[in-house]
C-alpha cells in the first residue's frame, strides 16, 4: 500500500511545476541527442558492412537488450529510487556512447561493436522510460495527466524534427559526430535530474515482494485489465509496422544515393507534423475520446501507405507519411495517460514495462521485417505488405470494446484502480462511459 502521491496539489500550469520542467526539460536534450544519433546509427552500420541486410541485423541485435530486461527493469523501477535509478542509467549512457565515439575515431568500431553499443543503450532506456513515466505521475495531478503525455509527444517530436536534419548535417562533417551528441544528451539528463529535489515515489508502509513475486503480480494486473489484456498484442503489431516502414523507407533512400540531408528532411517533415499534432493533441483530447482518435489515426496511416506503394517517389515518402503523424500525439497522449493515471504508483513501473515490451518485442523484428522485405521483394512490395498488416490491425482493434469505453480526461481519476482488488477472482471490468457520464466517470475496483 503506498500514500497518495504529491502530485494531487496541483499547480496553476504544468510550466509552473519545476520538477516535471526539471524531468521534462533533461530528457528532452536527451532524446534530442538519441535522434541525431539514431539518424546517424544505421547510415555507420552500411557503412561498415557495405550490405541493407547486414545494417538492419545490427540495429536488431542492439535492440534485444531491451526486451531482455524490460520486466526485471519494472520491478526494480518500483523498488528504488527513481531519481537514483535515472542518473546511474545516464552514467551508464555517457560511457558507451563515449567509447563508441571514441572507436570509431580511432577506426577501431566494428559492426559488432557497433551492436553492443545499442544493446547497452536499449537496456538504459528500458529502465528510463518506466522510472521517468512513474516521476511524473508524482508530480504531475492527474486532471494534467493528458496534457504532460501530450507535452511528452511534444518533445519526441522536437527530437524528430532535429535529429534528421541535424543529424544529416554532422554526419556530413564525420560519421562519429553524431554519436557525439547522443553523449552529450546523456550528460544533460543527469544533470537535470540531479536538480529534482521532488519525491519521485510514493512512500511505502509494506516491505517490498519478492522480485520474482511482484513481477508476477505485475503482469497479473496488466491482464486483469481489459483494456490492455486486449489491445496490447495489436498495439505491439502497429509499431512493428512503423518500425520497417521507417527503415525500409531509409535505407531504399541510403541505397539509391540519396543525399543525407534529404534522408534527413524526412525525419524533419514527420516532427515537424508530430509537432504540430502534439500543440492541439491536450484540446483534442478533452472533446474526443480515445477511441475514435486511435482508428482514424491509423486508418489515415493505411491509406498513406498505399499512396507510398502507388507512387514510389521521394516526395510520397516526405509528404504521406506526415499527414497521419499529426493526429499521432493525441493517440499516444491519450492512452497512454488514461492508463498511467488509471494505476496505482506502486505498480507503474511494471505497468510501464510490460508496455515499453510491446514495443521492444517489435524493435528487433521491425529493422529485420523492413530491411528483408526490402532486399528481397523491393520498396513497392513492402509497402503494400506493411499496409495490408495495418488494415488488419484496424479492423481487429474496431472490435476492443475497452477502447471506446474510455472517457474524456476529466473521468480518468475515477477510474483509478484499487490493486490487489477486494474480490481476487473478479477481472478488473472497465466501466461504461455514457454521454450522461462523460465529464465525471465511475469509480473502478
Amino acid at each position: 500500500m503506498s500514500t497518495t502521491p504529491e502530485a494531487v496539489a496541483e499547480p496553476s500550469a504544468l510550466r509552473h511545476n519545476k520538477p516535471y520542467m526539471l524531468l521534462m526539460s533533461g530528457r528532452t536534450i536527451q532524446l534530442i541527442g538519441a535522434g541525431i544519433g539514431a539518424f546517424a546509427v544505421p547510415l555507420i552500420a552500411y557503412g561498415i558492412t557495405g550490405s541493407v541486410a547486414k545494417a538492419g541485423a545490427i540495429a536488431a541485435v542492439g535492440e534485444i537488450g531491451g526486451v531482455l530486461v524490460a520486466l526485471p527493469a519494472g520491478v526494480v523501477v518500483d523498488r528504488v529510487d527513481r531519481r537514483k535509478l535515472i542518473i546511474g542509467c545516464a552514467a551508464v549512457g555517457i560511457l558507451a556512447w563515449g567509447w563508441a565515439a571514441t572507436s570509431g575515431l580511432a577506426g577501431w568500431l566494428t559492426g559488432w561493436q557497433l551492436a553492443a553499443v545499442l544493446f547497452v543503450s536499449a537496456m538504459i532506456t528500458a529502465f528510463i522510460g518506466p522510472a521517468e513515466s512513474g516521476a511524473i505521475r508524482m508530480v504531475v495531478p492527474a486532471t494534467q495527466m493528458h496534457q504532460a503525455m501530450a507535452a511528452v509527444q511534444g518533445r519526441g517530436a522536437v527530437a524528430s524534427l532535429l535529429g534528421g536534419p541535424v543529424g544529416g548535417l554532422l554526419y556530413g562533417l564525420g560519421r562519429m559526430v553524431p554519436i557525439m551528441a547522443n553523449a552529450i544528451g546523456q550528460i544533460v539528463v543527469l544533470i537535470a535530474t540531479l536538480f529534482v529535489r521532488a519525491r519521485l515515489n510514493a512512500e511505502r508502509d509494506t516491505e517490498p515482494e519478492h522480485p520474482v513475486r511482484s513481477l508476477v503480480d505485475g503482469l497479473r494486473y496488466c491482464w486483469r485489465v481489459p483494456l490492455m489484456r486486449a489491445s496490447l498484442g495489436l498495439f505491439a503489431l502497429v509499431n512493428l509496422v512503423a518500425g520497417a516502414l521507417i527503415i525500409a523507407i531509409t535505407l531504399e533512400l541510403v541505397q539509391t544515393g540519396t543525399k543525407p540531408f534529404l534522408i534527413g528532411l524526412i525525419e524533419f517533415v514527420s516532427g515537424g507534423a508530430m509537432l504540430i499534432g502534439s500543440l492541439f493533441a491536450g484540446r483534442l483530447l478533452d472533446r474526443i475520446r480515445v477511441g475514435p482518435i486511435t482508428i482514424t489515426t491509423l486508418a489515415l496511416l493505411s491509406v498513406s501507405l498505399v499512396g507510398m506503394a502507388l507512387i514510389e517517389q521521394y516526395w510520397a515518402f516526405l509528404v504521406l507519411l506526415a499527414v497521419p503523424l499529426m493526429l499521432a500525439p493525441a493517440l499516444n497522449a491519450g492512452l497512454g495517460g488514461y492508463v498511467v493515471s488509471i494505476t496505482p504508483d506502486a505498480l507503474q513501473g511494471r505497468l510501464n514495462s510490460v508496455l515499453s515490451l510491446c514495443w521492444l518485442v517489435s524493435a528487433p523484428l521491425s529493422p529485420v521485417l523492413g530491411s528483408q522485405l526490402l532486399a528481397n521483394v523491393g520498396i513497392g512490395v513492402t509497402l503494400w505488405v506493411l499496409a495490408g498488416l495495418l488494415v488488419i490491425t484496424v479492423v481487429l482493434l474496431i472490435f476492443v470494446r475497452p477502447l471506446w469505453r474510455i472517457g474524456l480526461p476529466d473521468s480518468w481519476s475515477a477510474d483509478v484502480i484499487t490493486w490487489p482488488p477486494t474480490a481476487r477472482a473478479a477481472p478488473v471490468q472497465p466501466q461504461k462511459v455514457d454521454d450522461a457520464a462523460s465529464s465525471g466517470g465511475r469509480q473502478r475496483r
